[in-house]
């Protein structure tokens, strides 16, 4: 008898070899033919909805024998195929067939082109089954998804609020069981083509994005190095894709944080790519600033996390819901600890970077929230230091950029037990502290000299309790644990400390040889977690792997700090990712030891392209011009 196998558990989308055009709020993915609907993660989505789950494409007579795929902007991308069952019998095959997809703001496009080198005309029959869907986006994540029901006007698919409009000029379009079927006749001419065409229009009502206005600001580091000047022109065009707005300030752009999870309005990921891109678009910086400054908190309310001037974590259309890791967010949600210190820090650099003063002093109300916030309440537990911990039980555990369960452990592999303290946002916290004392002296307002007067107690504070040594050297511990304890593995956390004026210049020395020792250094980048720590893993999520912006991030700090010839060697690190990864960089990869003549190894279920990936682009531009 043949044993039964084992019943399989709902498993996230794998993404690292799928095909994606985009334009934010949509997004496509396929496979490198063109195929839609082959695996989990593909689809046409808008917002947080798989408008169509599987598109599939068929001539009759022929096979499509794909031969070719490119992407050449983030909203185009053409495939080929080689059509043999229509050819005659020579060796070089002379019927192709190009398709041309576009996505844009609300709008899937396909241009059909079959082209002949035969000496006669052929009819063609051509074939394109739509599958509508309707799947939460994050019921796709969970990898539990199924279709809503729809129905169709002949127009029109829709399922509750959520509408597709298909267009399909010159074809027959049906129903088939689940699908809808557009089907044309086509004459291809001797020696030449004929093409065909089909379009989707997507419609959410309930979306609390849309689509920005494009930039004009826009102006990318100019670099004699032809990678460089690759992966600037790949990143700044996903960048330039992943603009939002919020629909009542269209005027006012964000980065979406990536796809394809987050096409949404992140507080810390949308400052910090804001941050990490100054250099190329400095409007950004201003426009982020003011939209996450609308939604601030204003109120105290444990169940969304929100109190007086803090910053939020996400922003979506409804609750987000993860039954794995038993987290139930609500549409606005203030689960972040970092992101109020790193907007003063943000409306700094906009100031510094040439930030109209009138526009300063318009946000003044705010910085002034976010400076009570970070100074009275971000030290929550009385510890004296910023904290957190998830008072719901359902909401975030972790409230630093290492979200994940399993982030904040001991060097022996013991979870942290909050309130969790973390090391990088006490440098946030030090840096807004200074920067935000000199904004309101230069508005000519009170209250500098107290920020710098509590600035420099929490930098003696931290070097009394953060600092430790073990066999890897002395380095300031990644967190404090509910019993103020210096949890003592060695994590790339300590690179985000460089730069914000938290240590002096021999403490930062210290930390950049730490992080460019072969336990942290991959030599495709920092990792999270150094190897000598019990819970080291390649793969891991946070501890273990790469990921991009992080290690931009100390590169952008050691620039500060003038250890050039550290961040150099860091930045052509990220520069070799980027060409292992054709210029699109990931979220984060693995944490393997680069191997000479090899390429970084994926993380599979990463996010791409993720804006603070891609704006890490600039900060190597600059560390390396």
């Amino acid at each position: 008898m043949t044993p039964t196998p084992p019943t399989r558990p709902a498993l996230q989308p794998l993404l690292d070899d799928a095909v994606i055009v985009l334009e934010a709020p949509t997004q496509v993915w396929s496979d490198a033919a063109g195929r839609i609907g082959t695996v989990p993660i593909h689809g046409i989505y808008h917002g947080d909805l798989r408008h169509i789950s599987a598109v599939e494409l068929s001539i009759a007579g022929t096979d499509l024998e794909s031969i070719g795929c490119s992407s050449p902007t983030p909203q185009r991308v053409t495939f080929t195929d080689v059509l043999r069952g229509l050819d005659d019998d020579s060796a070089d095959p002379r019927v192709r067939l190009d398709r041309e997809r576009t996505a844009t703001a609300g709008r899937f496009g396909e241009r059909l082109m079959v082209s002949s080198h035969l000496d006669h005309a052929m009819l063609v029959s051509v074939e394109v089954r739509v599958r509508p869907d309707f799947a939460p986006m994050q019921a796709v994540k969970a990898g539990d998804a199924a279709p809503a029901v729809w129905e169709w006007d002949g127009a029109r698919a829709r399922s509750t609020d959520a509408s597709f409009s298909l267009i399909a000029a010159e074809a027959a379009t049906a129903t088939d069981g689940d699908d809808l079927v557009v089907r044309w006749e086509l004459e291809v001419p001797p020696r030449g083509r004929v093409e065909a065409a089909w379009s989707v229009e997507l419609h959410d009502p309930t979306l609390v994005v849309a689509a920005a206005r494009p930039s004009t600001t826009s102006t990318p580091p100019e670099t004699d190095d032809p990678r460089v000047a690759r992966w600037i022109d790949r990143a700044t065009a996903d960048l330039a894709a992943l603009r939002l707005s919020l629909p009542d300030h269209p005027g006012d752009a964000f980065y979406a944080a990536g796809a394809p999870w987050f096409f949404t309005l992140f507080g810390r990921d949308s400052i910090w790519a804001a941050r990490l891109a100054l250099a190329a678009d400095p409007s950004m910086a201003g426009s982020t600033l003011r939209v996450l400054a609308r939604l601030q908190g204003t109120t105290t309310d444990p169940a969304t996390a929100e109190a007086p001037g803090k910053i939020l974590h996400e922003l979506r259309s409804g609750a987000l819901t993860l039954p794995k890791e038993g987290v139930h967010l609500p549409p606005l949600y203030y689960g972040t600890v970092d992101a109020t210190p790193l907007w003063v820090c943000l409306l700094a650099d906009a100031r510094d970077a040439g930030m109209p003063r009138e526009e300063v002093q318009e946000l003044l109300p705010a910085l002034r929230a976010a400076l009570e916030w970070t100074v009275v309440h971000g030290p929550a537990s009385g510890s004296g230091f910023i904290d957190y911990v998830d008072e719901t039980g359902h909401g975030l555990a972790n409230q630093g950029w290492k979200d994940s369960g399993d982030s904040i452990q001991w060097r022996d592999g013991r979870l942290a037990e909050g309130p969790i303290a973390l090391s990088e946002v006490q440098a946030y916290a030090h840096e807004a502290a200074v920067r935000g004392a000199a904004l309101l002296d230069e508005l000519e307002e009170p209250g500098g000299e107290a920020l710098r007067s509590w600035a420099a107690d929490l930098r003696e504070r931290f070097r009394a309790a953060f600092w430790v040594t073990t066999e890897e050297g002395r380095y300031p511990a990644v967190a404090l644990d509910a019993a103020g304890n210096p949890v003592d593995s060695l994590t790339s956390n300590i690179g985000h400390l460089i730069g914000t004026g938290l240590l002096d210049a021999d403490e930062e020395r210290l930390c950049a040889t730490l992080l460019t020792d072969p336990t942290m250094s991959s030599g495709y980048g920092i990792r999270t977690l150094s190897t000598s720590a019990q819970g080291y893993w390649p793969l891991s999520y946070h501890c273990g792997s790469v990921w991009t912006h992080d290690t931009a991030i100390a590169v952008h700090g050691m620039l500060r700090a003038g250890l050039r010839e550290q961040a150099q060697s860091i930045a052509r690190q990220l520069l070799d990712v980027a060409e292992g990864f054709e210029y699109r960089v990931p979220e984060l990869h693995s944490g393997d030891a680069a191997v000479h003549g090899g390429r970084p190894v994926p993380y599979p279920a990463a996010c791409r392209p993720q804006a603070w990936s891609a704006a890490a682009a600039v900060v190597c531009a600059q560390a390396l011009g």
